[in-house]
């Protein structure tokens, strides 16, 4: 009989320790997920709880997929208090999800004020949600089949007749790209090569490790070869097997162009719908949503787009680069899309190019990529390439060059080697002396660190020097007309300048002789630095700005830039209301200039007060000729004639030609 009740009471004992040890999932609370099935138009969720017993603000839910993740590896999370209704026990939340290839699972936890630690916190050093407590576990949900390739995104090749088109699926299997100059009639084909990198390719946490990797999905590069000068090309992707993406068009690109449209930034990252180990860019939303108004005014004209570095920010964590494609693809669909490659993309202490001058850069910015997924998910043109000194494929879009219109970009990789006798360095000087400036009378050279800055961005003096020994001449010896850098997550005008000193201090100008140096890190990174403090007081930033600095300013937003083979104009528009707030106009060794324009630029410093404005309409000269009454009235004759023809050519041209026109939108949702 004591037997008995010995046994009893220690098989009490166990269950009690089972349960005190295993998490706690409560029956009161219960947790529902609708719809179950996701497609590509209809990617929100609506996750609903209740009876939640003494709610508190603390109480969060947990995203996961696939859904064997363990507790501790979720992708994000959201607090319960985001619910209106959260204090009476119950609530919901709505998320729109993008697809990871795998299904999703959300978990809801209770975590208490004791259990707060900040030994697991975000690079905020606010504390991470624990998982001690958790009290109810979704369905699973998932995206239906036969769906299509997602992250569709163009870019430029080599070649002027082509363009490439990428994308991601889930399974490998063969796809293609069908395209052609009528919508309904996708009548030409191109095949796709397929990449993929693993797990074992990241260099290191968290990349590699549980709590960043996730399935990238492999990766498919077309090209679509052929193209007309200067049309609107339809395309899709996909097969009749696994589905179709919708249908999108481009403009390709036209080499007899006689002008330019580019939109431009730096540092733009991703936004999330939930938190996760790191502070996202909720800003980078607008950005995208601004330059996509832009796309729209130019309607039939071609235009590309450069994101000069710090591209995503996943830092590690695979799935923010599924997001960051989702996000820019209405733009990126339409416009080829280059980027150059920032220290969140590749650096880590241990990567081969880290010399002594430029230790102090190199921390762990890239999360242990180490430029793996930068390098297979884009494809720039060129074949620049550098070894990783590890399994991993070698690091690639480091430096290339192309011609688009009026303009040359040149795009280099600040995070390897440029001095002179490296093949970068080989390439720039090689590349520069190949331009044809009847052609292509504008230079833009882009990078991610900047050469020039006033924020106090101690950390990359050393990396500074060295551009400037070994760019800055070549800068200057070929007569480069913008050099644009990011990395410093604000807005920044120079003068033309070089040994930081100014060679010009107007607005429009005929070139200087040396380049403009613009900083446009504002993409959507809201970390900002000071900027330069004073001497006598270190925690205050210099005012009035040097004078090498033109403007400066910390809204977000980008650069727009328009340039016809006499004048490049380059324009910073603010995302908070979508106007212009700085300009710079250059004008190239093509322009002629003429008495009767009242300009004189080039002589800024001495030159009389129109000296620092735009160029004039030009001054209307009338000479009245002695001739008799009816040679004046045939005159008048032939002149309303030829000026009624000159009319209707004009009308048409201007129908043909219609400039973009960019207006603010009225509201905008964030």
């Amino acid at each position: 009989m004591v037997s008995r009740e010995v046994s009893s009471l220690l098989l009490l004992l166990l269950a009690l320790s089972l349960s005190l040890l295993a998490p706690s999932l409560s029956s009161h609370v219960s947790l529902s997920v609708s719809p179950k099935t996701l497609t590509r138009s209809n990617r929100t969720v609506r996750i609903q709880w209740s009876g939640v017993e003494s709610p508190s603000e603390l109480d969060w839910l947990g995203i996961y997929s696939p859904p064997s993740s363990r507790d501790k590896n979720f992708i994000g999370y959201v607090f319960l208090n985001s619910s209106a209704t959260w204090q009476s026990g119950y609530g919901s939340v709505e998320l729109p999800l993008v697809n990871l290839r795998s299904n999703y699972v959300f978990r809801l936890f209770r975590w208490t004020y004791d259990e707060v630690s900040y030994r697991h916190q975000d690079h905020d050093g606010n504390p991470l949600p624990q998982t001690k407590h958790k009290l109810a576990v979704s369905e699973e949900i998932g995206f239906a089949s036969g769906l299509g390739p997602e992250q569709i995104h163009l870019s430029f090749t080599d070649n002027e007749d082509e363009m490439r088109v990428m994308f991601i699926t889930a399974d490998g299997k063969e796809n293609v790209v069908r395209y052609g100059l009528d919508e309904g009639a996708l009548n030409q084909t191109a095949g796709t090569e397929l990449k993929r990198y693993e797990q074992a390719h990241m260099c290191d946490f968290p990349a590699n490790s549980s709590i960043g990797w996730r399935d990238p999905g492999f990766i498919h590069d077309g090209v679509m070869k052929g193209l007309k000068n200067g049309k609107r090309y339809y395309y899709k992707v996909g097969s009749d097997a696994t589905g179709w993406s919708a249908t999108y068009s481009f403009i390709s690109r036209d080499s007899q162009s006689n002008e330019t449209f580019a939109f431009l930034f730096g540092d733009m990252g991703t936004y999330t719908p939930y938190r996760t180990f790191y502070r996202m860019q909720d800003e980078s939303q607008s950005t995208v949503k601004w330059i996509l108004r832009d796309l729209k005014a130019l309607e039939n004209k071609p235009a590309l787009i450069s994101h000069i570095g710090d591209i995503s920010y996943a830092r590690g964590f695979s799935w923010v680069w599924d997001e960051f494609f989702n996000q820019i693809e209405p733009i990126a669909t339409s416009t080829p899309y280059h980027v150059c490659i920032g220290n969140h993309e590749y650096d880590w202490p241990n990567q081969p190019w880290r010399p002594w001058w430029a230790y102090s850069s190199y921390n762990k910015d890239g999360g242990g990529e180490c430029g793996v997924p930068y390098s297979l998910k884009f494809h720039m043109p060129g074949d620049s390439s550098e070894p990783t000194g590890t399994p991993a494929p070698a690091t690639r879009n480091l430096y290339y060059s192309f011609s688009a219109g009026v303009v040359h970009f040149i795009y280099v990789s600040t995070e390897t080697n440029f001095e002179q006798g490296s093949d970068q360095y080989k390439f720039i000087k090689s590349d520069l002396e190949r331009v044809n400036r009847e052609k292509t009378p504008f230079i833009v050279l882009q990078g991610h660190r900047p050469m020039y800055t006033t924020s106090n961005e101690v950390r990359d003096a050393g990396l500074r020097e060295k551009m400037l020994q070994s760019f800055e001449p070549l800068l200057v010896q070929y007569k480069v007309t913008l050099a644009l850098w990011g990395h410093v997550h604000r807005y920044e005008r120079f003068c033309p300048v070089k040994n930081f000193q100014c060679v010009n201090v107007s607005s429009s100008f005929k070139y200087a002789g040396a380049p403009v140096h613009m900083v446009i890190g504002m993409g959507g990174q809201d970390w900002q630095p000071i900027w330069e403090p004073r001497p006598d007081h270190q925690d205050r930033p210099i005012f009035p700005q040097p004078i090498r600095s033109m403007y400066r300013g910390g809204e977000f937003g980008y650069t727009r830039l328009v340039a016809t083979k006499e004048k490049l104009k380059i324009e910073y528009v603010g995302n908070h209301d979508g106007q212009v707030h700085d300009m710079v106009e250059i004008f190239s060794d093509l322009y002629v200039d003429n008495p009767i324009y009242d300009n004189d630029d080039n002589n800024n410093s001495t030159s009389n007060s129109t000296a620092n404005t735009s160029f004039k309409e030009a001054k209307e000269v009338v000479v009245e000729p002695r001739v008799g009454n009816y040679v004046k009235a045939g005159s008048v004759i032939m002149a309303a004639l030829l000026l009624g023809y000159v009319l209707g050519f004009f009308t048409k041209w201007k129908r043909e030609n219609k400039q973009p026109t960019w207006t603010p939108v009225k509201t905008i949702e964030m």
